[in-house]
């Protein structure tokens, strides 16, 4: 009998600690490599007109044109895009200059290394807090 609620209560604490995701799918400081954490953004807010131009061309399609996740493209999506209005709240710059560059395995989510330079990721990202959920 102590070995059935053994087992009992380690599957409860198991489900228990799966479920508890606190930022939505996000990694956690402890899973992003190290060279992304602690990136700080050295654009100011007046980036976010250029950051706005790029989103457009490179990201509304699946992200939509207010970053909802719900551009032309998501509906054939699985997962679908996120809602990086909601996200960007939710996690860092670290995070998300991480996410934008190496992209996210079984996701849609390509990488844009090679393809935007550092500060056109930055200048996106600066785009991104402006965007209301």
């Amino acid at each position: 009998m102590k070995k059935v609620l053994f087992v009992v209560l380690f599957l409860t604490l198991f489900v228990m600690t799966a479920c508890d995701d606190k930022t939505n799918g996000a990694a956690s400081p402890d899973s992003m490599p190290a060279e992304y954490v602690g990136k700080i953004n050295p654009l100011g807010a007046g980036a976010a007109s250029a950051g706005a131009e790029i989103f457009k061309t490179d990201c509304a399609a699946c992200h939509g044109e207010t970053g909802h996740g719900d551009g032309p493209a998501s509906a054939g999506l699985y997962p679908a895009p996120k809602n990086l209005a909601e996200l960007q709240k939710q996690v860092d710059d670290d995070y998300l200059f991480w996410r934008i560059n190496t992209g996210k395995d079984g996701t849609a989510m390509v990488s844009w290394k090679g393809i935007l330079t550092e500060e056109q990721i930055w200048q996106v990202i600066s785009f991104l807090h402006t965007l209301q959920n």
